[in-house]
């Protein structure tokens, strides 16, 4: 990516410091934040708007101009933490690089043509199994994210890191015959339980069945018929 096409990133230097500073900037609309230089060369705290945080990362540039201090850094997202309810970015690491040394870093992987593979149009479900890839690159030759054509996938089929090609300049450090990108999962066909008729039986003082007279045509006598019977 040319150097003047990289997104632009005007941040603050942040003098503030501990839990409450920081939830103060985030009530503000703030993002608190970390440079890490290269090399360890120390770090710098800084704060930035969160909507241009927010503009500059959907932008999905791997590489950014960071801008601090009077001095503009070529930076990439080291980490980036996340509120566990509402979602929002609450903090972020940014990494320094030199443009002209590799760097190992995590790209995303983006499947393409999922509708169009005839194992799903078939009713098999794709698994998208493997959602990062480690590699490693000059920082202006990391790819946004590896795209993988899957739209030739049949049902019950696997594919394995080694059956795509690593964009120029980007080399693939996970195994290519282990790492799984995705899977066409055949449909488990759910078997309805056989409905079972239980007999309800009469259970007498001994835990004993107890016949219904009913059964044979007869009528229980009650206590004063038998004694009725008893005196004729």
């Amino acid at each position: 990516m040319a150097e003047g096409k990289r997104p632009t990133l005007d941040v603050e230097e942040r003098p503030e410091r501990g839990t409450r500073a920081t939830r103060r900037l985030r009530r503000a609309g703030l993002v608190p934040g970390v440079v890490y230089g290269g090399h360890g060369e120390g770090c710098v705290s800084f704060k930035v708007d969160s909507r241009v945080l927010r503009h500059v990362l959907v932008d999905g540039s791997a590489l950014i101009d960071l801008k601090v201090d009077g001095k503009t850094l070529p930076v990439i997202v080291k980490d980036r933490q996340l509120d566990p309810v509402r979602d929002e970015l609450i903090h972020i690491d940014l990494l320094e690089v030199r443009l002209d040394e590799k760097i190992q870093t995590q790209v995303g992987v983006h499947l393409e043509g999922i509708d169009d593979a005839p194992g799903v149009k078939e009713g098999g479900v794709l698994d998208h199994v493997t959602h990062q890839l480690n590699i490693e690159a000059l920082p202006t030759a990391i790819p946004e994210v590896i795209h993988v054509d899957v739209s030739g996938m049949e049902i019950a089929a696997t594919m394995h890191l080694s059956e795509i090609a690593a964009p120029e300049g980007v080399e693939f450090l996970d195994d290519l015959e282990e790492t799984i990108l995705a899977t066409v999962v055949v449909p488990t066909e759910v078997e309805e339980p056989e409905e079972i008729e239980a007999e309800t039986e009469l259970i007498g003082e001994d835990g004993e069945p107890v016949e219904a007279a009913a059964d044979e045509g007869e009528q229980a006598e009650s206590p004063a018929e038998e004694a009725e019977g008893e005196e004729s």
